[in-house]
């Protein structure tokens, strides 16, 4: 499984295309892997949150399988989702191994469905990335309804955690989790769950430590009191309890493909060395060191 990781940085030079040739000498033509392209994104003016966030799904397969089966699905109002079907059919179908594509129909989408991003400042990418994945389920989820009144659908619609009959889609289906909260009263012991569900967890990751790890911090045991004390139901009052449970900058994205790591940075791609990731990953206790390092992480569950 490739495994995309977006990465802020304070400053880049980009040349056009300079590293297409020099990116297929360095994988080597028996090395490079058959039916893979690995394509840079033109910067249309602060555009590195979304190209990064782009490469990072491209390289996650289930993704880019669904995104490009739904390009060959009947005539679609144009949307972002169909935006970046075409982006991504225009990857996988150049005749070239390597290149440069400038993502201008998305962008002018993206611009024109909010607001947000319809300017030429730089964006928290993943502001953006949680933007895109819920804009494609709530449109999925429209054609869904749609597609149920015109009887050419069965219900596949499941119980959310709130009571509400939600159709689960393939961007849940993909990026979705449950994350559950315990609440112990420390006065009368009584334990509350809640059920939240998630695409993404925001996880703080250290050098030279494991997602595992992370994943552990994450969920440590957290006391509640003074002004935060919980309302407790058996109590009937507010008691101590204990419960479990955006940036700016320069982004380029880093992909493992096929057992090599490369570096998306807008239009470069560049081959480098598995000892670099080090530099990215997690923070360190030098500040000035901290718009370098991984800021959204992409990982798969195992069985």
């Amino acid at each position: 499984m490739e495994m995309p990781v977006t990465v802020r940085k304070l400053a880049s030079v980009c040349t056009m295309g300079a590293s297409a040739s020099a990116l297929e000498k360095e994988i080597g033509l028996e090395q490079f892997p058959v039916d893979e392209h690995y394509f840079g994104l033109v910067n249309f003016g602060n555009t590195c949150y979304c190209n990064s966030v782009l490469q990072a799904l491209y390289f996650c397969r289930p993704f880019r399988e669904k995104v490009l089966a739904y390009k060959v699905q009947p005539c679609k109002k144009e949307s972002l989702l169909t935006c970046l079907s075409d982006l991504f059919n225009s990857i996988t179908t150049q005749k070239k191994k390597v290149g440069v594509i400038p993502p201008k129909k998305f962008i002018s989408q993206l611009r024109k469905e909010n607001e947000l991003f319809d300017n030429y400042m730089q964006q928290d990418a993943h502001e953006f990335l949680n933007y895109l994945l819920n804009t494609i389920a709530d449109l999925l989820q429209d054609e869904r309804k749609q597609e149920k009144q015109n009887g050419k659908l069965q219900n596949r619609s499941i119980e959310s955690h709130k009571g509400e009959k939600v159709d689960l889609t393939w961007v849940h289906e993909i990026f979705q989790g449950t994350l559950t909260n315990e609440t112990r009263c420390l006065n009368c012991e009584a334990v509350s769950s809640k059920d939240e569900d998630f695409l993404d967890l925001s996880v703080d990751v250290e050098q030279n430590t494991s997602i595992t790890h992370c994943l552990r911090e994450f969920s440590n045991t957290e006391t509640l009191c003074s002004e935060y004390k919980y309302y407790c139901e058996q109590c009937g009052s507010k008691q101590e309890a204990q419960k479990s449970g955006p940036n700016r900058g320069h982004y380029i994205t880093i992909v493992k493909s096929h057992g090599f790591w490369l570096l998306f940075d807008d239009d470069i791609v560049e081959k480098i060395d598995v000892q670099a990731i080090e530099e990215f990953y997690g923070l360190t206790s030098d500040s000035s060191k901290n718009s370098e390092s991984g800021y959204i992480l992409f990982y798969q569950s195992r069985d």
